[in-house]
């Protein structure tokens, strides 16, 4: 899928344009030059002009730095002055139908204030992700009432907020199916689902207290006429290890459907350490080996688990002895284990498997002690 910069890019090829400056210093510091200049030119803060002189600054397309250009950035204030060749309706014009992503807040009344407040905060930093793809003004708000409005702290003028119900803003776009980001749900997110045009990716938390609320937004829809897709998102085959604040949901989203990341991929870049350290206190007992070593039950896995983890899961060697001790497990060197499993003896009590150690003391050396 292109993103705006993409689409930049290729309104000034059409004319001839193989770099552009700017007339000040903005910009200089950007990470992506291109699309934050188109991200100004298609909300009418300024144009692409032809200018008499070299600009002292220029970028080539691909965003490597040249010695000046004869096609710069500046405010619409200089229409007057230079000939603009690229303007804001023109470059409008040839924005493709990109997908809502839908917040739904309709349960807005159930949350503390405190929770408004990181809901508020999850939505302006999911208007900084759209903007790094699109245009941000594909982020929608739904059931978005004053107080929401007074508590949010980001560029209003530049998402698209809507006082009602999600069901009357879908119709009034003409969408007549959504996606419907659901941990509860049977089916997983996958390539076949990015041809909607509305994703509904969160305004509640539904992995704590509360749970399963979201299937209710679904049915609100399917009752609405609305065909509802619920998919969930996963890691190894699990929801736990994703990522559950809104803003981490839409980047993996968008790092799936723009820059063609797998999902478990587009999950560990999105991920937390403390996402990670869920997932890895129920993986860590699968691993584990038990030892009875003078009447005593040790549960024993290997230290070489932690570089096989933190592949696909986002964990420092801190995360992983944290675990170890809430979890009691002791990490020991896979030579080690093999040692203590030559001089063990494998017996199963009350149905587990257990490994006997006929010694008055093992010399075992514990990492996370």
């Amino acid at each position: 899928m292109k993103t705006l910069a993409d689409v930049f890019r290729e309104a000034l090829r059409e004319k001839g344009i193989e770099s552009i400056g700017t007339l000040s210093k903005r910009f200089r510091k950007s990470k992506n030059k291109l699309q934050d200049i188109a991200i100004e030119i298609v909300h009418g803060k300024g144009a692409i002009f032809r200018v008499p002189e070299k600009t002292a600054v220029a970028w080539d397309l691909s965003g490597r730095r040249v010695e000046g250009s004869y096609y710069a950035y500046a405010p619409l204030c200089m229409m007057e002055k230079f000939e603009p060749v690229l303007t804001p309706e023109e470059l409008r014009s040839k924005l493709p139908d990109w997908p809502y992503f839908i917040v739904d807040l309709q349960l807005w009344d159930k949350h503390t204030q405190k929770e408004k407040g990181k809901v508020c905060l999850q939505i302006n930093q999911c208007y900084g992700l759209l903007r790094d793809y699109f245009t941000g003004s594909e982020l929608a708000v739904t059931w978005a009432g004053e107080e929401f409005r007074k508590m949010f702290h980001g560029p209003l003028d530049r998402i698209t907020v809507y006082d009602g119900p999600t069901a009357e803003f879908l119709k009034e776009k003409k969408i007549d199916e959504v996606v419907l980001l659901d941990p509860w749900a049977d089916e997983v997110l996958s390539e076949k689902d990015f041809d909607v045009k509305a994703f509904i990716i969160g305004g509640i938390v539904d992995t704590g207290g509360e749970k399963k609320l979201t299937p209710k937004i679904g049915e609100e829809l399917e009752k609405a006429g609305i065909k509802v897709r619920r998919r969930k998102i996963v890691l190894k085959g699990d929801i736990l290890g994703v990522p559950d604040r809104i803003n981490r949901i839409l980047g993996i989203i968008l790092k799936m459907m723009v820059e063609g990341k797998s999902m478990d991929e587009a999950v560990y870049e999105m991920q937390e350490p403390l996402h990670a350290r869920w997932r890895l206190r129920k993986e860590l007992p699968k691993r584990a080996i038990r030892y009875k070593v003078d009447g005593k039950t040790y549960r024993v896995v290997e230290k070489e688990l932690f570089d096989y983890y933190s592949s696909w899961l986002k964990i420092r060697w801190e995360d992983f002895v944290k675990v170890l001790r809430e979890l009691d497990l002791i990490a020991l060197e896979r030579k080690r284990i093999h040692h203590l499993n030559k001089i063990s003896n494998a017996r199963i009590i009350n149905g587990k498997l257990y490994r006997i150690l006929l010694l008055k003391k093992a010399a075992m050396l514990c990492y996370n002690c």
